[in-house]
Order: structure tokens, then sequence, then C-alpha cells
């Protein structure tokens, strides 16, 4: 017996920062969108876990860790062990969210697993106990099974859905060289030092998401990393101008980088867009939101 789960990449639509508290962890205030980019995760019982890996061609499947240093089964490992179990099993990822780029390809895998192991274990766990679990393993996972768009808080663990009235069409450009989360929060730091300890409200993005009109969408994306990231790359910066000259209505780094994505008024803008940056990036994607969270695929 197999279990296919499939669970998508997200993106900030609001991403405000406060400054770090004595533990370290920045409080956040975010916007989760989830859209059309997603990993499957397959899971058969075994004896010993493993973690085989495929994508597509353009992720970097060499950076995704493997056997117990693997997400996917620190997941798997919480799971039994919440439930007394000494199970184990195969975890097979197909993987076409970019790795290492701000879209939580790591946390939907965790979600993937956990959503897949519950099921082949029979185990049954209610989705507050799930959550519960996917916030130990990092503060993406809960949204990765949420799905939908949601307003986050906390370390970005706290999660609950938002109204999205929406069909919101992106551009994806993933980068080939990768960008330090922790790295874009210490250059935060550096380039805020008096930031209030409390991050900014989502106000404006939350009514923006409940009129479904793309303009003021725009308008109203924000993520307080950005000048961060472009700071410490500027060809992001470089990029979002030549994607909103392209016709985007507006461009952001995804997260912490150092991926960007522009949202457009519809599907065939977005691809214009995509054909337009397409000429200098060697990955363009095109992708819709909001969609599911981790979700059991039907069998083939």
């Amino acid at each position: 017996m197999s279990i296919t789960v499939r669970a998508p990449a997200k993106i900030n639509l609001h991403l405000g920062v406060g400054a770090a508290r004595e533990d370290g962890f920045h409080p956040l205030v975010t916007v989760y969108h989830a859209i059309s980019l997603y990993d499957d995760v397959t899971a058969v019982a075994a004896e010993a876990w493993s973690t085989p890996v495929d994508g597509a061609a353009y992720v970097d499947l060499a950076s995704v860790p493997a056997g117990e240093d693997n997400i996917a089964v620190r997941a798997g490992q919480l799971l039994a062990q919440r439930h007394g179990l000494s199970r184990r099993a195969a975890l097979s990822t197909y993987k076409s969210i970019p790795v290492a780029g701000g879209m939580a390809g790591g946390s939907a895998d965790a979600a993937a697993a956990l959503v897949a192991l519950d099921r082949l274990w029979g185990t049954g766990t209610p989705d507050d106990q799930l959550l519960a679990l996917a916030s130990r393993l990092g503060s993406d996972v809960p949204f990765a099974l949420l799905g939908g768009t949601a307003l986050g808080t906390g370390r970005g663990e706290i999660v609950e859905p938002w109204e999205d009235n929406g069909a919101w069409w992106w551009v994806v450009v993933p980068s080939e060289v990768g960008l330090s989360t922790p790295a874009v929060y210490r250059h935060w730091d550096a380039l805020f030092p008096d930031a209030p300890a409390e991050p900014p409200p989502a106000h404006r993005l939350v009514g923006a998401l409940k009129t479904g009109e793309p303009l003021r969408l725009a308008a109203a994306l924000h993520n307080d990393l950005e000048a961060a990231a472009i700071d410490l790359r500027p060809d992001l910066g470089a990029l979002i101008e030549k994607g909103q000259a392209e016709g985007a209505l507006r461009g952001l780094v995804s997260g912490s980088g150092p991926t960007c994505v522009f949202l457009c008024a519809g599907a065939e803008e977005a691809r214009a867009v995509a054909a337009g940056l397409a000429a200098e990036h060697p990955v363009v994607l095109t992708a819709h939101g909001p969609v599911a969270g981790a979700h059991v695929l039907p069998d083939a």
C-alpha cells in the first residue's frame, strides 16, 4: 500500500518583522498564500527510513538532505513518537518547488509526510494535533498543511485561514544562487537597529484580498525583508524592475529570497511577463493561487 500527498509552495503577500526577541527569534505578522507549484510525497511501509528524490529539471536535487537529515523523515519520526509507534517508511518525493528559494519546499515535504503517514499508519491524528506537530518542525509547516491564504503570527507558525476573494496569477523566478535566511535577518537587524518590537500589521493587505482586485493587491504587497535581501543581492532589485517593465503589476522578493514573484492581471498577462523574463533567466514559472494545502491524491 502507498499513499501520495501533494503540498504547495507558499509566498508571503505580507511579511512584517519585529525586532529580535531574547530567544533570537523575530516576531512576525505574515499573510501566507499557497500557489500551484507542488511537491508530492509517496509513503510506503519499510524497515528503515529512506528518502529517494526526483523532480523537475530546474530543481537542485543535490541540495535536498538525505536520510534522517530530511525534514520529511523528521516529520515521520515525530508522528511515530506521538503515537508510540516504532514504524518506518520510504518517503519518495517528486519536487517541483525550487530548493532554498524562500517558498517553503522543505516545509511542504514535511506537511505531506505527516498527512501521508497518518493515512498509511491509520493513526487518525486530529487536525489540531497535526498542526501542533507541524509547528515543532518549522514555522512554515503548519501553513503547508492548511493551504489557501492565511494569517501567520508568532514565528509564523500560528496560522488562521483568511478571506481571499481573488484568483491571482503569478510569475515565479527562482535564482541559481541561494541566499541564507539567517544572513538576511542579520542584515535586516543591522539596517534597522531601532525596529519596533511589534511587526507592522497586515490590515491593508487583508482588505485588498477581500476585494479580489489585482491592482488593489499589487499596491498592498509588503515584505520587510526585501530591503535587506536586495542590499545583499542587488540583482534581485534589477529583476523586480525588469518584471514590472515587462507588465507585472508588482514584483516582490518572496520571504527572505532569493526567489522573486510577480503579480499579474491574469493568466494571459502572466504568460507574457514570463516570456519577457525568460530571455535573461533560465527558469521562469507561472502559477495561480490560492490552492489547497497538503491533500491525498487519488490512486492513479
